[in-house]
């Protein structure tokens, strides 16, 4: 785990994510700002990186993984390449859309953790997405399925 944080922090990303640092630090609100573009270089914002915002702002480093953990598009962990949401809010829930999380789980290979071995897929339960009138649905991207049976779930993760 040692040599994958000190691997983070050296060549191109790292100089990236210095630049980042350097461009927003003297900014009100530089946080939020430098967390979304960190995201995006390294794909999640493990602890180093965390560590690396907090030595440069002099920000505690609590206050960053608050800010982290708080909004859900924030990780500290690798996302897969496609993410699927199956919503359990109430709507959802009472229609069996446990059965569908367990499906697919099975299909992606995420039984185990939030995202694929092979990096295709990250699996979120999340909460009511507003669209009670499709229950139960999942959302893969940008891809919205409703009224689903856990039946489906195999045809429509193959597709991904």
């Amino acid at each position: 785990m040692v040599k994958e944080q000190q691997t983070l922090l050296t060549g191109e990303r790292f100089l990236k994510l210095e630049s980042v640092i350097e461009r927003h630090k003297d900014t009100k609100g530089a946080l939020t700002q430098i967390l979304n573009e960190s995201q995006k270089i390294f794909g999640c914002i493990p602890m180093v990186v965390q560590k690396r915002i907090s030595e440069a702002l002099g920000i505690p480093l609590a206050e960053i993984y608050g800010v982290i953990s708080f909004y859900s598009h924030f990780s500290i962990e690798p996302k897969g390449k496609n993410i699927v949401s199956i919503c359990m809010g109430t709507a959802c829930y009472v229609k069996n859309a446990q059965k569908i999380l367990e499906e697919v789980r099975k299909e992606t290979n995420t039984e185990d953790s939030k995202t694929s071995p092979d990096g295709k897929f990250t699996v979120e339960a999340t909460r009511c997405i507003g669209a009670c009138g499709l229950a139960p649905i999942m959302t893969i991207n940008n891809d919205v399925y409703g009224h689903l049976s856990a039946d489906q779930v195999a045809e429509i993760v193959a597709q991904y």
